[in-house]
């Protein structure tokens, strides 16, 4: 699965959030050469960006717009080159999020709303299975497997118009908890999973491997 020591350049965004350690250790073994920083030359001329993000969503913004994060991604994927959001670190890529009555503006490169999720016991964790797109890349090989999910807060519904844009379509994946949220979106270089890959054991490496052979 892994793609060896001259394997693609990923930079794990550290800006006080987020499972750095199991992260880098993840996307080692999917290849990938990885530098934890919040250095933002490193983190434009990597193959890679990856987002991160446990925790409350305002929380997250605070710590992403201190080290510049959102202009980093849209510089990113103004040059086409790939950055991918992990549970937090792909809801902040929505407009806003709603946690407590809060409202708190994202980065804003897709459209939507994350809010909580309307279920029986909250939050939503442990494992998961996916309704993934059958054109997936990212879940070529795992689409029928199950993937762990730590969460309260999520995009219910997906709002991004169809067509116009310089890339195909974007791929939505759904999961269902109580009601149906979305759980991956890939869209062109801009890539994120509301699940935790890096903990979600041969299933999430496959994942992230797929990622990792985009690069």
């Amino acid at each position: 699965m892994g793609l060896g020591v001259n394997g693609p350049s990923v930079v794990v965004l550290d800006y006080g959030s987020g499972n750095l350690l199991s992260a880098q250790r993840a996307l080692e073994r999917a290849g990938a050469q990885v530098t934890v920083t919040a250095d933002r030359e490193q983190a434009l001329a990597a193959d890679g960006l990856l987002v991160p993000g446990v925790g409350a969503y305002a929380a997250c913004m605070k710590g992403l717009t201190a080290v510049g994060a959102c202009s980093l991604i849209d510089r990113r994927l103004a040059g086409g080159r790939p950055v991918m959001g992990i549970c937090v670190g792909m809801q902040v890529l929505f407009e806003r999020g709603v946690e407590h009555g809060v409202h708190t503006e994202g980065c804003g490169q897709w459209p939507g709303v994350v809010d909580e999720l309307t279920a029986d016991v909250l939050p939503h964790m442990g494992w998961n299975t996916v309704a993934a797109p059958a054109d997936s890349v990212l879940f070529e090989g795992v689409r029928d497997e199950r993937f762990y999910f730590v969460h309260s807060y999520a995009v219910r519904s997906w709002v991004l118009p169809a067509g116009g844009g310089a890339f195909r379509d974007p791929l939505v994946t759904w999961t269902d908890y109580g009601e149906r949220f979305v759980s991956a979106v890939e869209n062109g270089p801009l890539t994120a999973t509301q699940f935790h890959p890096e903990k979600s054991g041969d299933a999430g490496a496959r994942v992230l491997a797929n990622w990792v052979a985009t690069l």
